[in-house]
């Protein structure tokens, strides 16, 4: 009795998302619908123009940092490490184009940030408004133990002035790309992955990218439901040692 050769998870995948002819479908909504916030929206500043830093040199500085010195970052270095990641920075075709890429500017990633140690801003949960430029409370609180468990218990997300988690909207894509969808998620979250790591570097500040995370943890932090909305990514930033 021969034995049948079971397909790879990861074969299905790639061929569970390839392409056919035909397949696209209307556009859905960009941002999140507006719900009561648990406290007070936090206005970000327009970032000024940082330390004269060449895009070269931050990348040939970017390093993963884990240790961090325990000294708070200020309003002004959280408002350009969240412009950075997915700011608003033109308008082109009835698009609000953003400073990292997404397939076909559907932007299914939102970016919420777990808040330890930033002057000014009270520790907690909070989701980044593009439209607006504020964060959006979550929950308030210290929730610093909490992040390092969700992220395999690394305490540099405890220890980090910031922690940003990034999740995805399937549905955002889902819409034109079908199956693929799920290919370009993991993608757009890098692009705004790498822009908070070298906007770290160029503001001496340290940064480490997170991939091993307890995914139902991290949903439950910043309440997404796990299905229609989850978690993708992870990064830690806070003052170098």
């Amino acid at each position: 009795m021969g034995t049948e050769k079971r397909e790879s998870i990861g074969a299905e995948y790639i061929r569970r998302t390839a392409y056919s002819r035909a397949m696209w479908g209307d556009k859905p909504r960009l941002v999140k619908p507006a719900e009561p916030p648990a406290a007070t929206p936090v206005a970000l500043r327009k970032p000024e123009e940082i330390a004269k830093v060449s895009i070269w040199d931050a990348i040939a500085r970017r390093r993963s940092e884990r240790d961090y010195s325990g000294n708070p970052l200020t309003i002004d270095e959280l408002s350009r490490l969240v412009w950075a990641a997915q700011g608003i920075t033109g308008e082109a075709g009835g698009y609000r184009l953003r400073a990292a890429p997404s397939a076909g500017a559907l932007y299914p990633i939102e970016t919420y940030l777990v808040v330890n140690n930033v002057g000014d801003v009270p520790p907690g949960v909070y989701r980044y408004d593009v439209p607006r430029t504020e964060l959006v409370p979550v929950r308030l609180g210290d929730y610093r133990q909490a992040v390092c468990a969700a992220a395999l218990d690394q305490v540099m997300a405890r220890d980090a002035a910031v922690v940003f988690i990034w999740t995805a909207v399937i549905a955002r894509s889902r819409g034109k790309y079908k199956e693929r969808a799920y290919r370009y998620i993991f993608v757009d979250a890098g692009h705004i992955g790498q822009n908070v790591s070298l906007a770290a570097t160029a503001m001496g500040l340290g940064c480490c990218m997170i991939g091993a995370l307890f995914d139902d943890e991290v949903n439950a932090l910043v309440g997404a439901d796990g299905e229609n909305e989850f978690a993708v990514y992870m990064a830690t930033v806070g003052s170098c040692q």
